[in-house]
């Protein structure tokens, strides 16, 4: 019996998306939400090694592969920006021929071509601080109470 080549037949393995073990421990990447964490996976999948800083996926095809209606998608976007996954290099316009263009984005844990070194705002996001409020309890006005003879407030029953 003759044996087979060990390589034989296979073409290589397919591309794959690789979210490093850091990035997922940082607190940015906790606080949001599955539909950021999707469109960012998205957005990595367009990532070649060379083209950061020109990532092009507009909101259209980006709820087509997130399975979302496309008004859901901007609000993604936003959140990625804000806890530094992602930046945005261009912004959308009108092309010459009057056709609408995507925005073009960068991935922050990657250089870009032209030589910048990435900037990992991800590293360094904090939750806001919600304003804490006081409970005040409401004063009660003068026609919801009612008094006994000696003029202290007595019980009012409505029925």
């Amino acid at each position: 019996m003759t044996r087979k080549p060990y390589k034989r037949g296979k073409k290589g393995a397919g591309r794959f998306v690789q979210l490093t073990e850091y990035m997922q421990a940082t607190a940015a990447w906790k606080d949001l939400k599955p539909g950021p964490r999707a469109l960012y996976v998205e957005l990595k999948r367009r990532f070649n090694g060379s083209n950061n800083g020109e990532i092009f996926l507009s909101h259209r095809d980006a709820a087509k592969a997130l399975n979302v209606h496309p008004n859901t998608v901007g609000g993604y976007y936003q959140a990625l920006e804000e806890h530094g996954f992602i930046r945005m290099t261009t912004g959308p316009h009108l092309g010459p021929s009057g056709i609408g263009q995507a925005a073009r984005w960068a991935l922050e844990e990657e250089r870009t071509p032209d030589g910048k070194p990435a900037t990992k705002g991800f590293l360094s996001w904090s939750p806001k601080q919600k304003p804490e409020t006081k409970t005040v309890t409401r004063r009660p006005k003068k026609q919801d109470m009612q008094t006994d003879k000696d003029g202290r407030p007595a019980l009012k029953i409505v029925t």
